[in-house]
């Protein structure tokens, strides 16, 4: 049996991993594992296959005729067959036992050739083809593995690895208290049952352009079923900010998706607090809530004309992609350190997000 590693970069729209697929079966390889990550430019899948009488440059091209890009085709070994989840979590185990193992351990979980640590401002700095997993304020290991560049996905598994093993901090408060620029006091947390009739209120006091910022729609309310949608778990995350008079005076949304890793980001702020930093510390926040939970990427859909929103998120590192529909955008926000490009390739639309300040 000759196992092969096979990486891809696929345009994300339907159909495309079929093709590939189709494409790898027509040369007779026989797919046993298959991978589906994300990267700074779009989705990457990765197959380990049987590649029976084909040889690697064969597949290579099959796969790249098929549509995909930049693919890479390496010897894999038996042991690689290990199911994914099985193999972190026997890796989580071994690292809370030896926790000095750390290096070893993140080399086997992304296959790296080599792992070492780094310590002070080199901690900070991503060189070439290494990926810098950081472990607290100045320390990282560093990986290296020739031929095959690290994915954000696997970045992201690095990061959870070394959450899962780390001492756990100090819980961090349900609700929390921001400063606007005003120096007002806000209150953010998470949406709760009773907090109805006050964010259907806070709709009503929103203009028609706001709601339509948001939902596509000038709804005035939200029906009593997407209120409880908005407090189920298995949804996302949903954060009310409360004004010094008990109000609500926005909302923000982790919305989750079918794609590994990712999460749909969405804001309602009323107008009249637009214009004063909400928007801007709800967004952080979601930022960091995000790389918590161990997502790769945030994406918002937005009104081609909603310059407030899309400078927000371009500030905090949002490149926009074109969408199906010419009066739509959408804004990637990558959250595992790493920059990616601008680009015009059409996505697939969805949700809002409403302007912010």
């Amino acid at each position: 049996m000759a196992l092969l590693r096979i990486r891809t970069q696929i345009e994300d729209r339907p159909g495309r991993l079929a093709d590939l697929t189709t494409a790898l079966a027509e040369r007779g390889a026989n797919i046993l594992g298959l991978s589906v990550q994300m990267d700074t430019e779009g989705v990457v899948d990765e197959f380990v296959v049987d590649a029976g009488d084909a040889w690697p440059r064969e597949l290579a091209a099959a796969v790249e005729a098929a549509g995909g890009r930049h693919t890479v085709v390496l010897p894999a070994r038996p042991h690689e067959l290990i199911d994914e989840p099985t193999r972190a979590l026997t890796l989580a185990a071994r690292l809370r036992a030896e926790p000095r193992s750390l290096p070893r351990v993140l080399a086997e979980l992304l296959r790296a050739d080599d792992a070492a640590w780094v310590t002070g401002a080199a901690a900070l700095q991503e060189s070439g083809d290494a990926l810098s997993v950081p472990v607290g304020p100045l320390r990282a290991v560093r990986l290296r593995r020739s031929g095959l560049p690290f994915t954000a996905t696997e970045a992201a598994r690095a990061d959870a690895l070394v959450r899962a093993a780390m001492p756990t901090d100090e819980p961090r408060p349900i609700s929390r208290r921001v400063l606007l620029r005003d120096g007002t006091e806000i209150v953010v947390r998470p949406l709760e049952p009773r907090d109805g009739p006050a964010v259907q209120a806070m709709h009503e006091r929103c203009s028609q352009e706001s709601r339509r910022s948001r939902y596509f729609s000038p709804k005035p309310s939200l029906p009593r079923r997407a209120l409880e949608l908005f407090c189920e778990p298995s949804y996302g995350l949903t954060l009310v900010a409360e004004g010094p008079d008990g109000s609500i005076l926005a909302l923000a949304h982790l919305v989750h998706v079918l794609d590994p890793g990712v999460a749909e980001l969405a804001f309602l702020v009323e107008d009249a607090w637009q214009g004063r930093g909400l928007g801007r510390e709800l967004t952080e926040l979601m930022l960091v809530l995000g790389r918590d939970r161990g997502l790769v990427e945030l994406r918002a859909t937005v009104l081609g004309g909603n310059a407030r929103m899309r400078r927000l998120l371009a500030s905090v590192g949002g490149r926009v992609r074109r969408t199906d529909d010419a009066s739509v955008v959408e804004v990637r926000v990558r959250l595992d350190g790493r920059a990616g490009r601008a680009t015009a390739t059409p996505a697939r639309t969805s949700t809002g997000a409403s302007p912010a300040g």
